[in-house]
């Protein structure tokens, strides 16, 4: 453990609000509500605004959401193959006690801390709409790491190494799909597929969308279900 996590987390742990805020904090670290149903509906904005642009912006919408997509590929896949870190809410090494009622939920508990899927995920698409429009993208960027990541250090869910590398890798991963070399291989069919079944189209983005705002929790929540009975 470096000193640079023991150190924040350890006076993290130390600040202590009263119960409505310590819930209210709670519920941005575990709604759905204060991660991505505030940040997809940008991107849908984004791509029915008109003008010279319309093409590139509804090309970087679709590099956006296949960016988070990879990050949150990338990042549940990286939790799995790289050495297990106990989260700091759970470490009796550390002995700090976060704030009260936070929930010790079994499947947190057995999911390596390290790094950040948030982070990767939700970083991932700030930086998207940073590309897109600069003044909306800074708001998405700080949004990101004052509602969705620092909540998780507070609450000892993360350490922040964790959430700063898995932001530093939504951001690359955005970064590189978003380049027009690259964006121009998948993005301009996939948008010329749109505009000529725009029906199916939309439905498939929805339904992705939202899968994308849970991050697939209830279908992994079924696989697992599945394979314990199997």
């Amino acid at each position: 453990m470096n000193s640079f996590d023991i150190t924040i987390e350890t006076y993290l742990s130390n600040i202590h609000f009263g119960l409505h805020t310590t819930h209210a904090i709670q519920a941005l670290a575990d709604l759905y509500t204060f991660k991505g149903l505030l940040l997809i509906p940008v991107l849908w904005w984004m791509w029915f605004q008109s003008g010279e642009r319309s093409a590139w912006r509804r090309e970087m919408v679709i590099a956006t959401i296949l960016s988070g997509l990879v990050a949150l590929f990338v990042g549940r896949t990286l939790t799995h193959w790289l050495p297990f870190r106990v989260r700091p809410v759970y470490s009796s090494e550390l002995n700090l006690h976060f704030a009260a009622g936070v929930s010790k939920d079994a499947l947190l508990s057995s999911w390596s801390s390290f790094p950040s899927d948030h982070a990767m995920l939700w970083m991932a698409i700030a930086t998207g709409i940073f590309l897109i429009c600069k003044r909306i993208g800074v708001l998405a960027l700080i949004y990101t790491a004052l509602f969705i990541c620092v909540p998780r250090a507070y609450l000892g869910f993360h350490y922040p190494t964790d959430l700063l590398v898995g932001a530093a890798i939504g951001i690359a991963i955005t970064w590189v799909m978003t380049r027009e070399a690259v964006r121009a291989r998948y993005a301009g069919p996939l948008l010329r597929l749109s505009e000529r079944y725009p029906g199916p189209s939309a439905m498939l983005a929805f339904v992705l969308c939202l899968e994308l705002v849970t991050q697939f929790d209830e279908l992994r929540k079924l696989a697992s279900s599945v394979l314990k009975h199997v």
